[in-house]
C-alpha cells in the first residue's frame, strides 16, 4: 500500500455542500416490493430509507445543486476554480463528462475537469488527487464532488442489493491557504484560523476481487468471471464483508502507523458507508469508539462516492464537527479499491 506523509502545501477545505433527492424510498415501501421487512433491513445494514431521484434528475443535477448549497451557505463563487473532479460511477453518458456539465452551468471558464470512477473510494481519491494538483502548484482551487444516481442501476426484484443503495451528492472547495489565512469568508462564524492540513494519505486496490462488486456494461467478462448483462449492480455481500475486515481495516491502521496517529488521537472517523455492521465491525476491529464514526446511512443508505461528504456535511451542520479537528475519511468498494486521507479540518 502506497502511504504518502509529506506536508508541502496547506490545502484546505474552505466550503462543504450536499443534496439529496426529495423522493424517500422507506423500507416499509420495499416490503411491497420483495420479501423483506423493516426489521429485517436494519438489523443488517442500518438503514431505514434512502433517497431517490426523479426520473429526469441525473448525477450531474445532484452534482449542480451540492454545488448550490456549497456558495449559499458559505458564500463562494467557483468563477475563479481551476479544475473539476467529480467521482461517480452513475454518470449521465460516458460522454461528456459529468464534471463538463458541471462547468456549463456555473460558468467556470478555462477550468480544467475530469470524471473519476472509483466507486465508493472515489470521493477520498478525488481528494487526494486535488491535494496534489495542489501540491504541484498547478492549481490553487479545485471543486470536487462525488454524485451517484444508483437507483438507476438497482435491480428492484433482488432484495439482497436494492436495500442499500441511495441517491446523492457532496461537494467540497479545497484551496491552497498560507497559514494562517482568514477563513472567515468560508466560515458561518467567521474567524480567523490556521489553514487545514491534508496530513498523509493511502490507496490500494485489490483488482483480483473485483468481480465481488460490478455492474456490468460492454465486457461480458471479467476474466474468467462471466456477468449479467442487464447493467445492473451486483455484488457478494459475504465477500465484501470479509476483505472490508481483513484488507481495509488494515489499510486504516497503516494510515494511521505511517502517520504517527492512533484511533485515540483522531477526532472523526469518516468512512464509506456502506453498511452499519461494516463501519461497526472496523470501530472495533482498528480501535475506534463507535461514537467517533460519522455516518448517515440510516437515512440515506450506500450512496457510494457521496456517502463520505454526506456523513461529514451533516456532522458539520449540527456543530460535532469543528475547526481543528483530525478526520480519517476512508473510502473502500468496488475495483476491489481503498483510499484514505488524515485531515485537519479547517471550517
Amino acid at each position: 500500500m502506497t502511504i504518502s506523509t509529506l506536508l508541502q502545501s496547506h490545502a484546505a477545505v474552505t466550503a462543504i455542500g450536499t443534496y439529496v433527492p426529495d423522493r424517500i424510498l422507506s423500507n416499509s415501501d420495499l416490503e411491497k416490493l420483495v420479501d423483506t421487512s423493516d426489521e429485517w433491513i436494519f438489523q443488517r445494514t442500518g438503514i431505514r430509507e434512502r433517497r431517490i431521484a426523479q426520473e429526469q434528475q441525473y448525477a450531474s443535477d445532484l452534482a449542480i445543486e451540492a454545488v448550490r448549497d456549497l456558495i449559499h451557505r458559505y458564500n463562494k463563487t467557483v468563477h475563479d476554480v481551476d479544475y473539476i473532479i467529480v467521482a461517480t460511477s452513475t454518470p449521465d453518458a460516458f460522454v461528456p463528462s459529468v464534471a463538463s456539465r458541471v462547468q456549463a452551468s456555473f460558468g467556470m471558464k478555462g477550468c480544467g475537469n475530469a470524471d473519476l470512477q472509483a466507486a465508493c473510494a472515489g470521493f477520498t481519491s478525488a481528494l487526494q488527487m486535488a491535494n496534489g494538483l495542489l501540491l504541484s502548484k498547478l492549481c490553487r482551487k479545485i471543486l470536487i464532488i462525488g454524485t451517484e444516481t444508483l437507483s438507476r442501476a438497482t435491480d428492484y426484484t433482488d432484495r439482497t442489493t436494492c436495500i442499500l443503495f441511495g441517491d446523492g451528492a457532496g461537494a467540497m472547495l479545497v484551496e491552497t491557504l498560507e497559514m494562517g489565512a482568514d477563513l472567515s469568508s468560508a466560515s458561518t462564524a467567521g474567524s480567523t484560523l490556521p489553514a487545514g492540513d491534508i496530513l498523509a494519505s493511502n490507496a490500494s486496490t485489490d483488482g483480483e476481487q473485483g468481480h465481488h462488486v460490478y455492474r456490468s456494461s460492454l465486457a461480458p467478462h471479467i476474466g474468467s468471471f462471466e456477468l449479467s448483462q442487464n447493467n445492473m449492480l451486483v455484488q457478494n455481500g459475504r465477500e465484501v464483508y470479509r476483505w472490508a475486515l481483513s484488507r481495509v481495516a488494515a489499510g486504516v491502521q497503516e494510515l494511521l502507523d505511517g502517520s504517527g496517529h492512533t484511533a485515540q488521537t483522531i477526532d472523526w472517523f469518516v468512512p464509506h458507508n456502506a453498511n452499519q455492521r461494516i463501519i461497526d465491525a472496523l470501530c472495533e476491529r482498528i480501535g475506534f469508539e463507535e461514537q467517533q464514526a460519522l455516518s448517515s446511512i440510516e437515512h440515506y443508505g450506500n450512496t457510494s462516492a457521496a456517502s463520505i461528504p454526506l456523513a461529514l456535511d451533516a456532522a458539520v451542520k449540527d456543530g460535532r464537527v469543528k475547526p481543528g479537528h483530525l478526520l480519517l475519511l476512508y473510502g473502500f468498494g468496488g475495483g476491489l479499491t481503498q483510499s484514505g486521507v488524515i485531515m485537519r479540518w479547517s471550517i
